[in-house]
């Protein structure tokens, strides 16, 4: 199990032969790997660009061919990829980002991934949910990207949760703004497939209750509320959620009524959920996970159960 603060930047047609292939000849010498970051860091005029913001940041070496397989709007302003990923080096633990490498787009996109680990053992795929803006990567995943896009994809992060059979059970409360939910949502999904293990097979790692606050403007910006309401009724002893609605203008649904707070997510809120076996992960917009950083450590949580990244 690990987590640490760091800051962050959001079909199958062919044979899995045909993605081997892409990936072996899309494998870059050290030479060439280094020559497009440092292209891609040169080109790039944001000031926070992936790569200059995540230089210092652990990476695997394993870059991989994928190929875009899925695509649909996950919500007004944001869309939803699935990738096969056939190259069996290729691994990730929930709560990771990649970073995108696009053919023809010079700067080099970062997006956390929203899928569980286990789908990528089990399918070969991963799923990413990206907001508009005008990045390039994010522009062309909204406006060029078809299926079948080859692109490559290499994992990074240092905030991730990855208990080990053996490690003591943990509660979580996750903390999430707007598309800071896709590595939660990745978190969240895991410690499902934790709960699912260990009640088919009863062994594997115990996990405990998981609590998630998640906040944005109005409830079409709420991303993967089916999946994240399928998973408290599958769980309703273990999975709970709030979420949050800040400018809220229209009338919210029956099956979301329930789980909707109209206001941000509190201090109260989370303070009532303190506790020496609880872990709190947060992921949103700068201010917000400082905010929420600062209050749990005046609140005598220990900083190595306090997991933040912050999105730009």
């Amino acid at each position: 199990m690990a987590c640490a603060a760091v800051m962050i930047p959001g079909l199958l047609r062919s044979s899995v032969g045909t993605v081997r292939s892409l990936a072996a000849s899309l494998k870059p010498t050290a030479s060439t790997l280094r020559h497009l970051t440092i292209t891609s860091i040169m080109k790039s005029k944001r000031k926070t660009d992936h790569l200059e913001r995540t230089a210092n940041v652990v990476r695997r070496e394993v870059l991989s061919a994928a190929k875009v397989c899925g695509a649909a709007a996950e919500s007004p302003s944001v869309k939803r990829l699935r990738l096969l990923v056939a190259d069996k080096d290729f691994s990730f633990k929930a709560g990771q980002w990649i970073d995108f490498f696009i053919p023809g787009v010079s700067v080099v996109g970062g997006f956390s991934i929203c899928s569980s680990p286990r789908l990528l053992e089990q399918e070969r795929m991963i799923e990413l949910a990206v907001k508009y803006t005008n990045h390039p990567p994010a522009l062309w995943i909204h406006n060029q990207c078809t299926l079948d896009a080859k692109v490559a994809v290499r994992v990074g992060g240092e905030f991730f949760f990855d208990p080990q059979p053996a490690d003591a059970t943990r509660n979580l409360v996750l903390i999430a703004g707007g598309v800071g939910i896709n590595p939660l949502l990745s978190i969240l999904r895991h410690a499902a497939d934790l709960h699912r293990e260990r009640a088919d097979k009863g062994s594997g790692y115990e996990m405990g209750t998981v609590k998630l606050f998640y906040s944005a403007q109005n409830t079409s910006e709420l991303l993967f509320k089916k999946n994240i309401l399928d998973l408290v009724n599958e769980f309703p002893e273990k999975i709970a959620c709030s979420l949050h609605v800040t400018k809220q203008t229209t009338q919210i649904s029956a099956e979301l009524k329930p789980y909707i707070t109209e206001g941000r997510i509190t201090e109260k809120d989370i303070r009532d959920h303190i506790s020496e076996e609880t872990l709190f992960y947060i992921c949103g917009p700068p201010p917000m996970t400082d905010f929420f950083s600062k209050q749990l450590e005046n609140s005598h949580v220990p900083k190595e159960h306090i997991c933040f990244e912050k999105w730009w």
